[in-house]
């Protein structure tokens, strides 16, 4: 019964997705493209490793998770107001998570993969991270509220409880509580101090 909830996951990630896309339209939300690249790159090879591992269902949260950013990543282009300028602190986290990928590729093991797929996907949250936190007016907080039900959704269709089945997954909870705070950090710290 439990797997269903992967489903419905995913149907709300793709609703996510159409939220955060429309506000780029609108102008509010200015993706940094470094992050959603890598965002992107990290969780397909994530989901393709722990499928090469034998996990089954419980790997369509982190599929989704890669699909999601792709998206975002994509719409980018299309609209001049979502854009984000980068920095070289960005490039170098950029050229970081990419070479967590190379790494994963030179050692072939589906675990030392996902090991290094959280690595790169990390690395590439820093500059999102530091943005939503100096600006959380150019960041959507449903991508990253979503995001923690999603990867939630994998321990209901976990069979094996391995690492290549529950390490993504537990990553993406944390770094998206994380990035939903970044978000939301002014409001919060304006409520406290009242």
């Amino acid at each position: 019964m439990l797997v269903y909830l992967v489903f419905i996951a995913a149907f709300a990630t793709l609703a996510a997705t159409y939220l955060y896309i429309s506000s780029m339209f609108k102008g509010a939300a200015k993706p940094n493209r470094v992050s959603w690249l890598m965002w992107s790159i990290a969780p397909f090879i994530a989901a393709a490793a722990a499928i090469s591992n034998g996990v089954g269902w419980a790997v369509l949260p982190v599929f989704m998770s890669g699909l999601s950013p792709f998206l975002i990543f994509t719409a980018s282009f299309v609209t001049k107001k979502a854009y984000w300028k980068l920095a070289s602190f960005d490039y170098v986290c950029g050229a970081l998570s990419g070479l967590a990928l190379i790494l994963w590729y030179l050692t072939k093991d589906p675990n030392v993969a996902i090991a290094f797929a959280i690595a790169s996907d990390g690395l590439a949250a820093i500059p999102t991270l530091i943005k939503a936190w100096n600006h959380p007016e150019t960041e959507f907080p449903w991508p990253f509220i979503v995001g923690v039900f999603n990867a939630s959704t994998s321990f209901g269709a976990a069979t094996m409880w391995a690492f290549s089945e529950i390490a993504f997954p537990t990553y993406l909870i944390a770094i998206n509580v994380v990035l939903s705070f970044s978000v939301y950090n002014k409001k919060i710290v304006s409520i406290l101090s009242k």
